[in-house]
């Protein structure tokens, strides 16, 4: 039998429609008959000899075979037939998989998408409403290119009508981003830019030049989305480090009010609770004032024993007043609140803490503060100078048993989450040993150590696994028992002296973290921590609904006007929008 390969599989129906000349049965009545499959190869062969020898074979077909040549065609007819059978029942065995191919693919069809596409054909079947805009811009683009080739060929007159249809194209179109933003007339332009591009083409069309031209404005194009991006990703940094004026308001506010007190009613009560061990405390890090009493307030609010919860806040000397006037104005209930100021903590200095010596040196201030310098280029650097890395409330999170030396654990919450269950029961997870419960945040490759640290160099290559798991600060629970006996701000200080020139790790606390809890983190289960209400939009309803704290890392904060809208009424809820302080500096749920 003859190879396939040239001519694809066989089919019966191939067979059907392809049959050669000499597979005719000749002198029959109807022209167009055929003999079926069955009819053999030797007929060909009998029927060229006989054109040899003279004979004629017109009228029906005779054939005067011997017993032995009938008795192998018979044999080869059979074969064929058998070999027909097969084709027909591969191809409907073919059809067959193919249909329940489709069928598994219909089954993963996103129901967004249903009504609009059909499975058997690609095309839409629902019209484009905004066909005609899209044409005008297909006309104006092609009108660019041929201006520019009309200029350079000094076709003046052409040049001259093209610039023109393209003006009024483009005052027809304006803003329009669908047909129903546009005016009546809109065909008409269509139909005259139609006509001179029509000339164009006939006098100007060359495929070289026309392709180098679509080509050039393409990098164009292109080159204006990055500058764009940037710009955004500058301005969405410059927004995430900006104070809003309210909050800076209400600062002002209650500082000046906290100085006109006497010192008598400056104090919180109970403060014996502060050195308790056997109560529930949590460290809180913060300079925004608003930020801090929707945390307090919304544990409070959903604390099963309020009594039992004890608010270490600390924050900078600019805000400590703010921050006293507000609770001592708004206590939380039956729990302990107590405010300290960190730049009253005399032994954090430069001499003990090597990012207190950084920061104070004349690189790190030429790093931050020279707008000439090289490394400033670029707005994805301007995270990194963000003022949060040049206070000490950032660091403190690593000094936590200095801080509190008389309890044995503690939760450490930043002031960009929001508390919706009971958390008394973090207290009661076993860590296993290891200082740091955290909710872990890697995927498939997503937040692994090597996003956060430069593996080329050898210090980070010989002690971490770049496939390691991330976790998030933000709700950790730290056992200060454990903490002590592994000196845990010893192995910090270590990596931080050793990243002096910012050659491991760029800013910021996550990095030295990672390093310094390296197998020392619990994982917690991840309905505790909720994460990315502050850059991501697509986070679980349900995932937030259930969390027992819901984080807005990233620039979206809560307070910020480019907050996402249908995340902030899990921060809003827990704000008093109607406090006299709030409304006198215009905060309110929409500004």
């Amino acid at each position: 039998m003859s190879s396939t390969n040239d001519i694809g599989p066989l089919s019966l129906e191939n067979f059907k429609n392809n049959l050669s000349a000499s597979w005719r049965v000749v002198g029959l009545k109807t022209s167009n008959a055929t003999y079926q499959i069955s009819q053999p190869e030797t007929h060909l062969r009998e029927e060229k000899q006989k054109e040899k020898d003279g004979r004629s074979s017109v009228g029906l077909p005779q054939w005067t075979d011997s017993p032995v040549k009938l008795a192998r065609r018979q044999l080869i007819e059979k074969r064929m037939a058998n070999r027909a059978a097969e084709l027909v029942k591969q191809d409907d065995e073919v059809i067959v998989k193919l249909e329940d191919s489709a069928i598994e693919r219909s089954k993963s069809v996103d129901s967004a998408v249903l009504g609009k596409y059909n499975i058997w054909r690609k095309e839409n079947e629902n019209e484009n409403a905004d066909n005609t805009v899209r044409l005008m811009r297909d006309q104006i683009i092609m009108a660019r290119v041929y201006l520019s080739i009309a200029k350079m060929k000094n076709k003046l007159q052409l040049y001259q009508e093209l610039q023109s249809q393209l003006k009024e194209s483009q005052r027809a179109l304006g803003e329009a981003t669908s047909d129903a933003d546009l005016h009546h007339n809109e065909h008409e332009k269509i139909k005259a830019m139609g006509q001179v591009l029509s000339k164009a083409k006939d006098q100007l069309y060359d495929c070289k030049l026309v392709t180098g031209k679509l080509r050039a404005m393409l990098q164009t194009s292109d080159e204006q989305v990055r500058g764009l991006k940037k710009q955004s990703t500058f301005l969405s940094q410059l927004a995430a480090k900006t104070i809003p004026n309210g909050i800076h308001c209400l600062s002002m506010r209650l500082t000046i009010d906290y100085y006109l007190l006497p010192p008598e009613k400056r104090k919180f009560p109970r403060t014996e609770n502060l050195v308790n061990p056997n109560l529930y405390h949590y460290a809180l890090f913060s300079d925004n004032v608003l930020a801090a009493s929707v945390v307090v307030n919304s544990t409070v609010v959903n604390a099963k024993d309020p009594s039992k919860h004890v608010f270490h806040l600390v924050t900078d000397k600019l805000n400590f007043g703010a921050m006293n006037m507000w609770f001592l104005l708004n206590p939380p209930g039956k729990a302990t609140i107590y405010v300290e100021n960190v730049d009253e903590f005399k032994w954090l200095n430069s001499s003990y803490c090597p990012v207190l010596r950084q920061l104070e040196s004349a690189t790190m201030k030429e790093y931050y503060f020279k707008a000439g310098h090289p490394t400033t280029t670029g707005a994805s650097n301007l995270k990194y100078r963000n003022p949060k890395y040049l206070s000490m409330l950032n660091h403190l999170r690593f000094y936590l048993p200095q801080v509190y030396p008389k309890l044995d654990k503690i939760l450490f919450l930043d002031d960009d989450i929001v508390v919706q269950k009971d958390l008394t029961g973090l207290w009661d997870v076993d860590l296993h040993g290891k200082v740091n419960g955290a909710v872990e945040t890697c995927g498939e490759s997503f937040h692994r150590f090597d996003k956060y640290l430069n593996f080329s160099n050898p210090h980070i290559a010989k002690n971490f696994d770049p496939n390691a798991c991330g976790w998030a600060y933000g709700m950790n629970m730290f056992d200060l028992k454990v903490w002590k006996k592994k000196d845990i701000t010893g192995i910090y200080h270590r990596w931080q002296n050793l990243n002096e020139d910012r050659v491991l790790w760029k800013l910021g606390t996550l990095p030295p973290g990672l390093m310094t809890f390296y197998g020392l983190t619990h994982p917690l289960n991840k309905s505790w921590h909720v994460l990315g209400l502050g850059y991501s939009p697509s986070v679980d309803r349900s995932e937030i609904e259930n969390a027992a704290v819901v984080h807005y890392n990233g620039n979206m904060k809560p307070w910020l006007e480019i907050a996402m809208t249908k995340y902030r009424p899990y921060w809003s809820k827990y704000v008093k929008y109607n406090h006299p302080y709030l409304r006198n500096c215009k905060l309110s749920e929409w500004s």
